[in-house]
């Protein structure tokens, strides 16, 4: 049920309307905590859908949100669950974004 409910929340986390983008970066924010290390099989689709569009975002409101979740993750999650897909968005990301994820990873 964890990836039907997540499958169907990650397009929020990419949408076109900022708000609603906003907003879903936010509840992913409060969602972290609470689910923590149980994200494991959802954490490499979440992920992308987190880091694409978002940590390169010229809508500081995104951007700041989208780093908070990051930054959730980090402190929420075992670090080896976020090794591969990190290193993975690391390698592939441009401009502001391949910098705030090399800089998690180091």
């Amino acid at each position: 049920i964890l990836f039907q409910i997540f499958d169907a929340f990650k397009s929020r986390l990419h949408d076109s309307n900022s708000k609603v983008n906003q907003v879903a970066l936010e509840t992913m924010h409060k969602m972290i905590p609470l689910l923590k290390d149980n994200l494991s099989p959802v954490i490499n689709m979440l992920i992308p859908a987190i880091v694409d569009n978002n940590l390169n975002s010229k809508n500081p409101g995104i951007y700041a949100a989208a780093t908070n979740v990051i930054q959730a993750l980090c402190q929420h999650l075992d670090n080896y669950l976020l090794l591969q897909p990190f290193c993975t968005k690391a390698q592939f990301l441009n401009g502001k974004a391949k910098q705030d994820m090399t800089e998690k990873l180091a």
